[in-house]
């Protein structure tokens, strides 16, 4: 597990890299989930789960074009929301107050490690579906 570490401490911890092969998907999904698992995440912590994120998408998105997980971060929380016929009164145990949620899904406010971890296990996905594709 991944202690409270420096952005510079994490980077030697595991070296992120573009990720070309299934091991380095699955090493890179393996450090998301034990950061995310954490919970209450330094501002270095919250960049390099980003980061990781950012280079699963890329990965994703070139191995798995046809894959289950087209939409990520508030476009998927918004239609898995219609699909399954839910409110966002439904989503305030996961944003703590009505205002967080409205904010959230009208793109007023980014999506937390709290929100990401919490949205992954209310929907059963993977955490790294609601990180929000850097362009």
């Amino acid at each position: 597990m991944i202690g409270m570490l420096s952005y510079p401490d994490l980077l030697q911890t595991f070296l992120p890299r573009p990720i070309t092969t299934e091991k380095q998907y699955e090493a890179t999904v393996a450090q998301m989930n034990a950061l995310v698992d954490k919970g209450d995440l330094t501002p270095d912590e919250q960049d390099f789960l980003t980061l990781l994120g950012t280079l699963t998408l890329a990965y994703e998105e070139v191995h798995y074009p046809d894959g289950d997980f087209e939409l990520h971060g508030i476009e998927l929380v918004k239609t898995l929301m219609s699909e399954q016929g839910l409110k966002q009164k439904d989503l305030e145990p996961i944003f703590k107050t009505k205002s967080i949620v409205s904010d959230v899904l009208n793109g007023k406010r980014k999506l937390t490690v709290e929100h990401i971890q919490k949205l992954a296990s209310f929907f059963n996905l993977p955490h790294d579906v609601f990180f929000e594709p850097v362009l």
